[in-house]
């Protein structure tokens, strides 16, 4: 029977008309007991019947029991922040190997830089220091080289 072509009046009267099909998966034949029919059996889970399976089984219950917990947290996330936590290591390992295999012409290019850093610190302690009148005598040399350079152009 094709029942999208037939109107909506016909389809529930169509489905009056069919047996209930929930009942007969219900009652399978070696339910109303034929002697000749072989009844069948529940199949064994492998993994269920294993000794270590029953053993972790028992163990969990046992735990479940006195209130212990497995574990906090799954072993999925554990796995995870262990991975996290060795690639952080292995990223500090090659940043100091880095460090260390720089050649020497970085680390005279390094020492001088923080050579220059220091002595621009201490001409800035120098000149917060210095008295006022020297301050502003500076700030007119520059701003009268400034200009000149402008008029020059």
């Amino acid at each position: 029977k094709h029942l999208c072509f037939l109107p909506v009046s016909m389809y529930t009267e169509v489905q009056r008309e069919q047996p209930d099909s929930g009942n007969i998966l219900t009652h399978p034949d070696y339910i109303d007991g034929n002697p000749d029919l072989i009844k069948p059996k529940k199949l064994l889970n492998p993994v269920k019947a294993s000794k270590s399976h029953q053993e972790l089984h028992r163990e969990l219950l046992m735990n479940h029991k006195r209130g212990l917990g497995v574990e906090s947290k799954p072993e999925l996330q554990r796995v995870l922040e262990h991975r996290r936590r060795n690639q952080l290591i292995r990223q500090k390992k090659e940043e100091e190997e880095a460090k260390k295999l720089q050649c020497p012409f970085e680390k005279e290019l390094l020492k001088r830089h923080q050579r220059l850093d220091q002595l621009e610190k201490e001409q800035e302690k120098q000149e917060e220091h210095a008295p006022e009148f020297i301050k502003v005598k500076e700030n007119l040399r520059r701003t009268s080289t400034v200009a000149g350079d402008e008029k020059a152009a």
